[in-house]
């Protein structure tokens, strides 16, 4: 318990700074942290598997897409413009509702259960079993997405160009 909440320390500033930065390549390089923090954590719950998918799927490739789209668009600094002060308010107010909602969950709630999972649980043939049986779906949808990503970053580059 308390390896994850050092972890978590780690984890929440880096996922900040992925929104709050106003850089986008450093933000990038934040959300890399965050990932890499709950890779750890995966690892800490023994989910071996899972820590692997996350470094090379989401660490690995969707930030060099992140950022292949970034330098692709090539993004100038933006302006502050006046009617964005709502909106800020607005996002703080969220962020805190949000905080003081995760804070009651975290203190009301115990743990559901101190079971350990089935004896398959997270292996390579029960992540593939469900990812290719229950799960296809969302996971080709996944792919999609990315991939129109990826043109529509090229489309916009190309525009300017």
């Amino acid at each position: 318990m308390t390896l994850f909440w050092i972890l978590a320390l780690l984890t929440v500033p880096a996922a900040l700074m992925v929104v709050l930065h106003r850089n986008p390549v450093y933000s990038a390089l934040a959300l890399v942290f965050t990932l890499f923090q709950i890779a750890i954590m995966f690892v800490a719950l023994e989910a071996y598997l899972i820590a692997f998918l996350q470094v090379i799927v989401y660490a690995g490739a969707i930030v060099v897409l992140i950022l292949f789209a970034i330098m692709l668009l090539s993004l100038e600094p933006e302006e502050p413009s006046p009617d964005r002060s709502n909106l800020r308010a607005w996002g703080w107010g969220m962020a805190a509702l949000l905080g003081i909602e995760l804070g009651a969950v975290a203190t009301l709630e115990g743990p559901t259960s101190s079971e350990p999972g089935p004896a398959d649980f997270g292996s390579v043939a029960d992540v593939a079993e469900q990812l290719f049986s229950t799960h296809l779906l969302p996971f080709e949808l996944t792919s999609i997405l990315l991939l129109v990503a990826v043109v529509g970053a090229v489309v916009l580059a190309r525009r300017r160009g």
